[in-house]
């Protein structure tokens, strides 16, 4: 019955934190939260007075980002070294390889243009359409229509001589995934000590 009569209580809003406090502690709370706690001016938070600067230099203090020098928030620095630092390090789609992202565009328009030879139908194809090819390939090159008249059938049985292209596609893409990962690897390792050298600074 207690426990009703004190849930049921009529409550009042604090003057200086606008928290809801049971009537009865009312005077009580505010003694103690005005003597105690302010108000963030940036994020309207209560933190205790002792703490304040400390809570506006850890949260709200600007700073300058380490790759690309834009001012901004601390809290929200990791985000943008993350996602939005024309600095950040991002990967090409075509080659994989390593680079600040400002320049991904441009690096990737002449990436994607290039060409490689597709080992099933013998045509050279543009990385940026190579995936669509991949799909769609017969593994028929472009120039045979079919065999010719006076070939016996044996021969026309067998079809076109071709390379196996499976094991060879398959050892070149280990070589690049592998050297990737290391230009990768490498570039993050560069980048962190970097990161770490002008911290000290």
């Amino acid at each position: 019955m207690a426990m009703a009569n004190a849930s049921d209580e009529t409550r009042k809003i604090c003057s200086h934190c606008d928290r809801a406090i049971p009537s009865s502690n009312i005077d009580l709370h505010f003694v103690h939260c005005s003597r105690n706690l302010e108000r963030c001016k940036v994020c309207g938070d209560m933190v205790p007075k002792k703490h304040a600067e400390e809570h506006f230099l850890n949260t709200h203090a600007p700073v300058a980002c380490s790759q690309c020098s834009e001012t901004m928030e601390r809290e929200i620095l990791a985000m943008h070294k993350g996602e939005n630092c024309p600095q950040r390090i991002v990967t090409c789609e075509f080659c994989e390889f390593p680079l600040p992202a400002i320049d991904l565009a441009e690096h990737q328009e002449v990436c994607g243009n290039r060409t490689e030879l597709c080992h099933l139908c013998n045509r050279y194809i543009r990385l940026r359409e190579r995936y669509n090819h991949e799909i769609r390939c017969t593994g028929v090159p472009e120039n045979v229509v079919g065999p010719p008249r006076d070939v016996r059938a044996p021969e026309r049985d067998q079809g076109p001589q071709r390379r196996p292209p499976n094991d060879f596609s398959r050892k070149r893409l280990l070589l690049t995934i592998a050297i990737t990962g290391i230009a990768v690897l490498l570039g993050s390792l560069f980048f962190q000590r970097k990161t770490e050298s002008s911290q000290v600074h």
